[in-house]
Formats: C-alpha cells, structure tokens, sequence
C-alpha cells in the first residue's frame, strides 16, 4: 500500500479500532497502524505523540460512533416495542465487536464518561418504546442487561437469549 501523505483521524481511528477487534492490545503498534493505514509510523507518532494516547483517542472517537449510530437507529424506529428491538438489533448488527471492545475500557474515566452517556441515550430511546416513565426506564434497563449479556457471550457459543423475547415479555 502506497503512503498517504493526509488521512483524517477518523479513517486512522477506525483502522486502530479494527485492530484492536481483530488482535487485542497487543495488536497496536504505531507500525501496525502504519500498515493498516499506509501512513508512516512517525508521522502517527508525530500526531498522537505516544501509543496511549492513539489508543485513547481512537476509543472516544468510536464512543462518538456509536452514539450517532444510536441516534440513527432510534430516528428510523417505531414508537412500540418492536421499535425497541429494531434499535438494538441494528447497534448489534453494525457495531457488535466494537461495542465489546468500547465497553472493555472502563477504567479510564475520560473513556468512563462517553460510555455513561451512550447508555443513558440507549436507555431512554429504549425506554420510551418501551412505554416510557419509570416503567418503561426499568424495563429498558433489564432489555439492555439481557442485550449487553448477549453480545458479550455470542462468542462463546451455545444457545444465547432472543432480546426480543425479552422485549416481549416486557412489554
């Protein structure tokens, strides 16, 4: 692959991103991004200054993608229980992994905050299809739990829970 002379840091961050999916922590490097991105190591280490702060930055980058995938999702959503499920089953279909990776950083508290606030956004689009209020809020909340626990174990195999039974039965 021929070097790029300027990439914007999204299409660098979605590439570190992909790596970080595909090969863990160890999987990023400034020559691997490079690779995968075809811009020269000092100039990734230029811009970011040092691995972490790549790393770091292309994690809140991803928070913001998946915030506006949340929003995308719950604009073309009924409002019904069914339009519940269509907004998780369309995070999970796109983003599944990189929602697994999101949610593995916690311990940062600049990365602790984008999380907070893509799920509390989730929750109320799911809450108010839900039949919005407290009720509605918690059965979100539940709907959400059995969600994240799907993704998190969909690896793993076996038989996993339909989300939408979950939604059902709450409804």
């Amino acid at each position: 692959m021929g070097r790029h002379k300027t990439l914007p840091d999204t299409e660098v961050f979605a590439a570190l991103r992909r790596l970080l999916v595909q090969g863990g922590d160890k999987a990023v490097a400034f020559s691997s991004v490079a690779q995968a991105t075809g811009l020269a190591a000092p100039t990734l280490a230029q811009r970011y200054g040092t691995r972490e702060a790549m790393v770091r930055a292309a994690l809140l980058d991803g928070w913001k993608v998946l915030a506006k995938a949340t929003e995308r999702a719950a604009e073309g959503a009924p409002p019904t229980a069914k339009g519940a499920t269509q907004i998780l089953k369309a995070l999970g279909a796109g983003h599944a992994e990189e929602i697994a990776l999101l949610v593995s950083e916690f311990r940062d508290p600049a990365l602790r905050e984008p999380a907070l606030a893509w799920r509390q956004a989730l929750l109320t689009a799911v809450g108010a299809r839900m039949g919005g209020g407290s009720k509605g809020q918690e059965a979100a909340a539940l709907v959400f739990a059995a969600w994240q626990g799907q993704l998190m174990w969909q690896k793993a195999g076996g038989p996993g829970i339909r989300v939408k039974d979950v939604v059902k039965h709450l409804a």
